[in-house]
């Protein structure tokens, strides 16, 4: 947080405020909680685990968010902001015990001494959230109007995108994720969440499967001509590149569900703005063995000889700036067959974003 510069005229003030809940958690380190009694000092114990807990994923999901390209904002939203927030307040609390113990001397009454902890806790947690928080909005507010200069779909600026019957391309490198899920009669029947990166036909990916088909997680690595497969409740494995199929992920589906015969038919939507970067909307209709052709995972879900051939559906696909494909959103439905006795309607759902494209990618052997 200290190295994010989102720019704006707040932005030097955003890095020092983010240093502030540091600040906190010195005071504790220097003035650690001193309790009397088993039970004080098993909440006191609790009470710094429950910090830690709720800090790790939230430490996460901040690095995640700083390392994208292009401003992001620190507070998205009161679900990502609620666990610093008790995590601050939990912290405040350590140190305002230990203040009042050293401020009061341990032959002070307990009530006075959690009086004063009390409203130390509150000085430092409300003090810090109010500081920090009103540098980083202010800043936000500050560049609301300010056009942004990247995105991790590609350029905002230029003329309006490719129209929808132009040959559609995948970028050199991208970095993919798919998310599949399927249901019968409304009721799901697994999910699909796939993470990956891919340089020309190089790709690493791996993907974590909760079905009634199949359970765990997968992946697939090829670099040049060595492959690695990984298989639930086993290791990464080097296996022949034949073995892997076709794995380039955006690379296939835009070559399987966008040829250039089907273009001419398809719809056009319109320019949208998506964070930041224009692209233009289109649609094309797609039949169930192109649509399982062009995301072959969707395999975990249908089995390896799904009653896929009569189903229809469509392909709502984005094109940026760049010329690029950066969204692929389509669905296949029919009938279910023999994928559950007695259901009436099964429906299969993808979409596929291919994010920093172009960007330079360095793929390698999977770590043991």
């Amino acid at each position: 947080m200290l190295g994010y510069r989102p720019g704006g005229p707040l932005d030097l003030v955003v890095g020092i405020a983010a240093a502030l809940p540091a600040v906190v958690a010195i005071v504790a380190f220097l003035r650690p909680p001193v309790v009397r009694g088993s039970a004080a000092f098993a909440g006191v114990v609790w009470l710094g685990l429950g910090a830690a807990l709720l800090l790790i994923p939230s430490i996460g999901g901040i690095i995640g968010r700083v390392a994208r390209p292009g401003p992001q904002t620190l507070l998205p939203s009161f679900e990502a902001v609620y666990p610093w927030l008790l995590a601050l307040g939990a912290t405040s609390v350590l140190a305002g015990i230990g203040v009042a113990r050293r401020a009061l001397g341990s032959d002070a009454s307990r009530g006075k001494r959690l009086t004063l902890a009390a409203a130390v806790a509150t000085a430092l947690c409300g003090g810090t959230a109010i500081l920090f928080g009103a540098a980083v909005v202010g800043n936000e507010i500050a560049l609301g109007d300010v056009p942004s200069t990247s995105s991790r779909y590609g350029p905002t600026g230029g003329t309006d995108p490719i129209a929808c019957d132009a040959a559609t391309v995948a970028g050199e490198t991208a970095r993919v994720d798919l998310a599949l899920t399927g249901e019968l009669d409304l009721r799901s029947i697994g999910t699909v969440a796939l993470a990956g990166s891919r340089s020309g036909t190089n790709v690493e990916w791996t993907a974590d499967v909760a079905g009634d088909l199949a359970l765990g997680r997968y992946g697939a690595v090829r670099v040049e001509e060595d492959a690695w497969a990984l298989r639930p409740r086993a290791a990464w494995t080097r296996v022949p590149p034949a073995t892997l199929g076709d794995a380039t992920l955006d690379l296939l589906a835009i070559a399987v569900a966008l040829p250039p015969e089907v273009l001419p038919t398809a719809e056009d939507f319109g320019i949208e703005v998506i964070e930041g970067a224009r692209a233009r909307h289109c649609r094309v209709a797609i039949d169930g063995p192109t649509f399982l052709a062009a995301f072959p995972q969707a395999r975990w879900l249908t089995g390896s000889e799904p009653p896929i051939q009569r189903w229809r559906g469509s392909v709502d696909y984005w094109v940026f700036l760049d010329g690029r494909v950066g969204i692929i959103d389509g669905f296949v439905g029919g009938e279910p067959g023999g994928l559950l006795p007695g259901a009436l309607h099964a429906t299969v759902r993808a979409r596929m974003t291919a994010t920093d494209r172009d960007v330079p990618v360095t793929l390698g052997a999977p770590a043991p």
